[in-house]
């Protein structure tokens, strides 16, 4: 396999288990801790999270060179706010229910940390065909660990999965609430760092980051750019 087809595959499996988002970089919490309490919210969610973001890092690597320095945070949230404001009227009309049910998240992903920390680490930086691959990866991370978290959650603490009875179960209620969501969250990401073979950092730093080899600060902490 050549060089260019090894780094398009790790862009786009990278996010499912090694940097995914949510269970390694832990970004986006709020929408993972607050809309799974069900399985069919976490795809939602997921989904709609990973059309922003691969529209995003498309439309912001195609444009990069066209950005001023001086407004690019603004301008990064411009366009990510169109994508959102887009799959809100789509979901809405076509999918009220689950509209209804992710409510005012959906329109916080404007400011969601995966999708502005791709746009500014890895979308600014990269190829248009990369970004997209990136974006994909990313979400499609992103989409799995909500709607595992919205199964444990869903089956533990209502007896259903994707709205469908489980017989002769008995169910818990804390795990449809916070407490339990902190729970579940916990034990998955302990589950993930275990099948990764990952150990947690010794010491702090951008050394430990998954992102590190991206980030500015860390090649100028090692002098490899000024």
């Amino acid at each position: 396999m050549s060089d260019n087809k090894k780094s398009a595959m790790y862009d786009l499996t990278k996010g499912i288990i090694k940097e995914n988002p949510t269970l390694v970089t832990l970004l986006g919490m709020c929408p993972t801790l607050a809309v799974t309490t069900q399985a069919s919210n976490g795809i939602g969610m997921g989904l709609a999270t990973t059309f922003v973001l691969v529209c995003s890092n498309v439309v912001l690597s195609a444009l990069k060179k066209f950005i001023p320095s001086a407004v690019r945070l603004p301008s990064f949230i411009v366009i990510i706010a169109s994508f959102v404001t887009l799959i809100e009227f789509l979901m809405k009309g076509y999918l009220p229910d689950l509209y209804d049910s992710l409510g005012l998240y959906l329109s916080l992903i404007t400011v969601n940390c995966i999708i502005l920390g791709r746009a500014e680490a890895f979308a600014s930086k990269n190829t248009v065909f990369r970004s997209a691959l990136d974006g994909i990866g990313m979400g499609l991370g992103f989409t799995l660990a909500l709607f595992l978290m919205g199964s444990v959650r869903e089956i533990m603490g209502a007896g259903t999965w994707m709205n469908i009875a489980i017989p002769a179960f008995s169910p818990m209620t804390i795990f449809i609430m916070p407490a339990g969501g902190f729970f579940v969250l916990g034990v998955i990401i302990a589950l993930v760092n275990k099948l990764a073979n990952k150990k947690p950092p010794q010491e702090l730093g951008c050394h430990s980051c998954p992102n590190a080899a991206q980030c500015e600060s860390y090649r100028k902490e090692k002098g490899e750019c000024k």
